[in-house]
């Protein structure tokens, strides 16, 4: 069974599926907003993070935006102004920033956190395993693709970034 997992990483992934861990859409907020500004609908402006109009589903898309866009640190202000910044989907954004800032003990202990918190936290996973590709630690990123697959995540964009990253070397550019 072992030799058929070089077997699969050879295939040609398909494209991957637009969901949760594919690059947001730039809204106003990256397009509009400064200094880690978010875009409040209501009153069509940009308000700091902390404004108390803004909804929970929308901090987070203002971070996972900001942290696509290569804003870490404006991304992690959003994430901590949060009502629970300490949330898996939360906890996943702190160790993505923290990754791309080249801070990796950091980022995996955020993913740790996540994962604990959230078992099929299948983003989380492939983020982390993404970064042990970086590192070289091929095998660890292919335990996690595995879990991604025994949770239910085959063919989503958290596993087929995760399986090309394994299967090339490289992770997935935003």
């Amino acid at each position: 069974m072992r030799f058929l997992l070089p077997l699969v990483l050879i295939v040609p992934s398909v494209a991957f599926a637009a969901g949760d861990g594919a690059a947001p859409k730039p809204s106003k907020t990256t397009k509009s907003c400064k200094n880690g500004q978010v875009w409040d609908k209501k009153s069509k402006s940009c308000v700091n993070p902390s404004h108390h109009g803004l909804d929970e589903d929308t901090l987070y898309q203002a971070a996972r935006e900001l942290a696509y866009d290569g804003q870490y640190q404006a991304a992690q202000h959003v994430l901590a102004s949060m009502a629970d910044p300490q949330s898996d989907r939360a906890l996943t954004y702190w160790g993505f920033t923290y990754r791309k800032m080249g801070q990796i003990e950091t980022a995996n202990a955020f993913y740790e956190q996540a994962i604990a918190k959230n078992p099929d936290n299948i983003l989380a996973r492939s983020y982390m395993a993404q970064g042990f590709v970086t590192e070289g630690r091929t095998d660890d990123a292919i335990a996690q693709w595995r879990e991604i697959k025994a949770r239910g995540g085959e063919g989503t964009w958290a596993e087929a970034s995760l399986r090309e990253a394994i299967r090339t070397g490289m992770t997935y550019n935003y």
